[in-house]
């Protein structure tokens, strides 16, 4: 995650409030706006890859806030059963996991992709995968996974950049024009391959093919030896939620075979679950 910097916002009593990270600062004088709760979140969101677990020093560099504060919100959290600490390292504890469980139970999306996702691996023998936009990434959020394993070792919970991964370029295919100029503008893109495309250019270049074609295919650009192809999730009321694809080796299948045999089972995936989300 980003470090944020602390801003000095002033409360409705006009008292500088010190520990509000600059990209909350603007909601320091909403009477409706828990800032506690907000800290508490962004300490959790804190230790995303770090399995290792983190100090509070740590984690005050990424969250922006102070000692004292990330001190008491950890000692809340563990109290809940949520961190465990061994001397000055914490760690999330198996408990953290409930959060996001509520959401992948609560989502219809998601209740409706599984056995969607499960029907495209039997049919097609190659892992299934479910994913939506968050910010500039996308989440994995269902998966099924075939036999094969590639090694980019993807699971619910995965977050993948979206301007070099098929499901982000659908998702990003689906924004209003301002959205994807603003996510483009702010766009710092990296190699993760030598097939990667970085300019920006050339990355709004693919995005707009995929709205007209209806996918996304993109090879080997996010790792080397994946090939893989989306298509959209839209509700009845017409709405993009989600993108569903399929993730292939290229010494197995080209791109020809994925147009052919993986496209219309994606397709149809997609139409299945149109009927069921509103």
């Amino acid at each position: 995650m980003p470090v944020l910097l602390k801003s000095r916002a002033v409360s409705k009593k006009g008292v500088p409030s010190a520990d509000v990270p600059e990209d909350l600062s603007g909601q320091a004088g909403n009477p409706d706006f828990m800032l506690s709760l907000a800290r508490g979140l962004r300490v959790i969101e804190s230790f995303e890859a770090h399995p290792e677990g983190r100090s509070i020093v740590e984690i005050g560099h990424s969250a922006g806030l102070s000692r004292a504060a990330i001190r008491r919100i950890l000692l809340t959290l563990e109290l809940l059963g949520y961190v465990e600490r061994s001397r000055q390292v914490y760690r999330l504890r198996t408990q953290i996991l409930r959060l996001g469980f509520s959401f992948l139970s609560s989502s219809s999306a998601v209740e409706a992709a599984r056995p969607v996702l499960e029907h495209i691996t039997e049919q097609l023998h190659e892992s299934s995968s479910m994913s939506m936009l968050e910010g500039d990434e996308i989440v994995y959020v269902a998966r099924s996974a075939a036999s094969r394993i590639l090694a980019a070792g993807l699971s619910v919970g995965s977050r993948l950049p979206a301007y070099c991964t098929s499901m982000g370029r659908v998702l990003l295919a689906a924004l209003p024009d301002d959205k994807l100029d603003g996510y483009l503008r702010r766009l710092d893109p990296r190699s993760y391959t030598p097939k990667t495309i970085t300019r920006v250019p050339q990355i709004r270049k693919a995005i707009l093919q995929v709205r007209n074609d209806g996918y996304a295919i993109v090879d080997e650009e996010l790792e080397a030896g994946l090939r893989s192809i989306a298509v959209p999730v839209y509700t009845r009321t017409n709405q993009v939620v989600a993108a569903i694809n399929v993730g292939t080796h290229v010494s197995r299948v080209d791109r020809t075979a994925l147009i052919r045999r993986c496209l219309p089972a994606l397709q149809a995936g997609a139409r299945a679950l149109r009927k069921v989300l509103i």
